[in-house]
């Protein structure tokens, strides 16, 4: 069977996923990986043991006889880098992107460099520490020099992966686009900062075309350079669809792209938690962050407390009308301060007392996370599309969707089940077919 291998490698699970020439899953494997800690005791992905696994995993495929592998991919979480020896070892732990970055080193950057709002607009990205991939780089450059020297190539987590698959060291323009502080969106190119202090150098070179040829013994298989798992999802949605849209794409956070709005950023956007990422072609995606699904679970758990209820109750309750009408407390959130539209710290309590069931507490919780959510999506421009499509666990919450569609009666509201858009986006663009339409996987949400 001809096949696309993609490797998906998120922070919890690694997987492989094969697609056969209709783009159907015909075979996968996940497994979960052990952790290790770096240097300090902080906890991270273990790189040997990752190496380890997708190189034996890619042997077994290859030799497997039921497969013909004509092309590979990898998608992969970002804000992860790997540097490479002269002899392509890698060099350091691979450090993770939640580890505390140094506030002195942050002051002396920042002091350098000139205002932070001025670099986090140029670069679209908010200062988020670690988060910001090359101030990875900018902190083993300046903390453990003697390290630093010896790096060869740095590849970001994506590309590192594609290495050990075929040997080809790139870069790729959606893991430099995602809140690494590398690339300005005004200039086109790295930023200033970057060039003068040589990190670029250190980094593979960019690559334009969407694949090579890896060549296999005699067998010559079409490999991809790598995505950046959230940019990778929205690659079905921009082959499929071909009028202005934004994608919600939900889960713990809930990242919401409009890749038809692909301007520098406004101080006002920044403040609220917008960034800009890029696509595999390199043009501008511009982005809303809300933490939706953290604080969702927060919530549900203090009504499942108060009312004694069975944990799962919400995926249980149907859309109610009537519920929606009462009068109800104002909804505070507990775990958006610092992030989303309303940064501010808030430092009162959403009265869950205050309702007469589970039922009705759980309607006004997604109400509330919903009008958080519509001042999210007008910081993306939404008016300036015509549909909407939701992708992740949201999307199967009637409440939810039902809301949604009632607040944008102008808009068509998708609901899709695309259960592994990030790898299929993987398998889309190294294989490029001339077109691509969603089967039975799109509903569309009446108000």
């Amino acid at each position: 069977m001809k096949v696309t291998a993609v490797f998906d490698i998120g922070r919890t699970n690694k997987k492989y996923v094969l697609f056969n020439e209709k783009y159907d899953i015909v075979h996968e494997f996940s497994e979960s990986l052990p952790e290790t800690v770096d240097e300090d005791g902080f906890p991270t992905e273990d790189c040997d043991l990752l190496t380890k696994w997708v190189q034996d995993r890619w042997a077994e495929l290859l030799a497997n006889p039921e497969f013909d592998i004509k092309a590979v991919n990898v998608a992969g979480y970002g804000a992860s880098l790997v540097h490479l020896d002269a002899a392509n070892r890698p060099l350091t732990p691979l450090y993770s992107y939640l580890k505390p970055f140094p506030e002195e080193l942050l002051k002396e950057f920042y002091s350098t460099y000139g205002d932070p709002t001025r670099i986090s607009l140029q670069t679209g990205s908010p200062a988020m520490g670690m988060l910001n991939s090359g101030m990875q780089l900018y902190w083993l450059k300046h903390t453990k020099p003697e390290i630093y020297s010896q790096i060869a190539t740095t590849l970001h987590l994506p590309q590192y992966i594609l290495y050990l698959l075929t040997g080809r060291k790139v870069s790729d323009y959606t893991s430099l686009g995602c809140h690494t502080a590398l690339w300005s969106f005004e200039m086109w190119d790295y930023h200033e900062w970057v060039k003068q202090e040589a990190i670029h150098k250190k980094l593979a070179p960019v690559l334009a075309s969407s694949s090579f040829i890896y060549r296999h013994g005699d067998k010559g298989i079409q490999s991809g350079f790598g995505l950046h798992d959230s940019s990778s999802a929205l690659i079905p949605y921009r082959m499929a669809v071909k009028k202005p849209f934004v994608l919600l794409s939900t889960g713990t956070w809930c990242i919401n792209f409009n890749s038809f709005a692909s301007k520098p950023l406004t101080s006002y956007q920044l403040e609220r938690d917008c960034m800009n990422y890029l696509t595999p072609e390199g043009s501008g995606v511009t982005a809303s962050r809300l933490f939706l699904g953290r604080e969702h679970d927060y919530q549900v758990a203090r009504i499942v407390e108060y009312f004694k209820v069975d944990p799962d109750f919400y995926k249980k309750v149907a859309f109610d009308e009537e519920i929606l009408k009462q009068d109800t407390p104002k909804f505070y959130t507990a775990c958006m301060t610092g992030n989303g539209p309303f940064p501010e710290p808030n430092t009162q309590e959403w009265q869950v007392s205050a309702f007469a069931s589970a039922e009705a507490a759980y309607h006004h919780l997604l109400k509330g996370l919903t009008e958080l959510l519509f001042v999210s999506l007008n910081l993306v421009n939404i008016n300036d599309v015509h549909a909407i499509y939701v992708d992740g666990g949201f999307a199967r919450n009637e409440i939810f969707t039902k809301l949604l569609a009632r607040h944008y009666p102008n808009h068509k509201v998708y609901v899709s089940d695309l259960p592994y858009a990030t790898s299929l986006g993987a398998a889309l663009h190294v294989t490029r077919p001339q077109t691509y339409e969603f089967a039975n996987e799109i509903r569309e949400i009446k108000p």
